[in-house]
């Protein structure tokens, strides 16, 4: 009998020690001496990302003597590859020479960007979030700031649920019933049709702390991945997890393992349908820029 509990009790740990996540990274390509980040995955074949505009011979494309900071869309083949990459191209009378990050409708028909308010005064806490449609010959246009958007406030790095159905993003509202905890919470509104949306609605302290969340992301199995500076990570921003139950409400966050995580800023997450592989952003030692992008495999 002590002989089977002890084989039982070694099976369990057993059991246990395999369901651990472990991850295979690996610094990409396409990193250069600029920052890349904004990841944003759209399909497991298209990926979204901000980075500086640059001319024909590599260098910054500035406008007033300011680097233009532009996102780009690239196919992806689930092996991290990142191909033919081109500029999003947005309508030169929208004015719109700031964007740090962005997603897409499933449809491919309406554009979320976070940009800032007054193009002349940029600011960390200066930042809206706008919608677009795209127009043949002109590119994306027609852009409209979200209504709940208070100029008080800041608003950034959108983020779609798979069924296009709910929108997240990172604010610091403040007052209220959904006030925002720390720095920046994350948030969601239902996207109702016809640029309508509900009322801002707090994730919660399960989600949200006292610190900043940044960059969300729905994976298409309901986890909710993004980043924080919270305290007892392994250092600067790391990237987190929410699950849901089964009433729908998120559990308490979990902090990823390493090597997704590691002692520097770590961001911008994002997971492929599967729950197999995907990228992120981050700024660890041996990097080739500010930020840089990898690539990792989940076994």
């Amino acid at each position: 009998m002590t002989k089977l509990l002890c084989f039982i009790i070694f099976l369990l740990s057993f059991i246990g020690f395999s369901q651990v996540e472990n991850y295979t990274v690996k610094s990409h390509e396409i990193n250069t001496e600029y920052p890349h980040f904004g990841l944003m995955l759209l399909s497991d074949s298209k990926l979204i990302f901000t980075t500086y505009l640059l001319d024909r011979k590599d260098r910054l494309k500035r406008l007033e003597g300011n680097p233009i900071l532009a996102i780009f869309e690239s196919d992806v083949d689930g092996f991290g590859g990142i191909l033919n990459i081109k500029d999003i191209v947005i309508d030169s009378n929208e004015k719109i020479n700031y964007i740090t990050s962005a997603t897409m409708s499933s449809n491919g028909k309406q554009l979320f960007i976070t940009t800032t308010i007054d193009e002349n005064n940029i600011t960390e806490d200066n930042f809206l979030i706008k919608v677009g449609e795209f127009k043949s010959g002109k590119g994306w246009t027609n852009f409209k700031t979200l209504p709940f958007c208070n100029p008080k406030y800041s608003y950034a790095h959108p983020s779609l649920s798979a069924d296009g159905k709910t929108l997240y993003f990172t604010s610091n509202i403040r007052g209220g019933k959904e006030t925002t905890r720390g720095g920046s919470d994350i948030f969601k509104v239902d996207v109702l049709g016809d640029n309508t949306f509900s009322e801002p609605q707090n994730l919660g302290s399960k989600v949200n702390s006292y610190s900043r969340e940044m960059f969300p992301f729905m994976a298409t199995d309901g986890t909710l991945y993004f980043a924080s500076n919270r305290p007892n990570g392994f250092g600067g921003y790391d990237i987190y997890k929410c699950k849901k139950n089964a009433h729908g409400a998120f559990e308490k966050a979990e902090k990823l393992p390493e090597p997704i995580n590691s002692d520097k800023d770590d961001f911008s997450f994002v997971i492929n349908s599967k729950n197999t592989a995907g990228y992120f952003s981050s700024k660890r030692e041996k990097g080739k820029g500010s930020d840089d992008v990898y690539f990792f495999m989940r076994h």
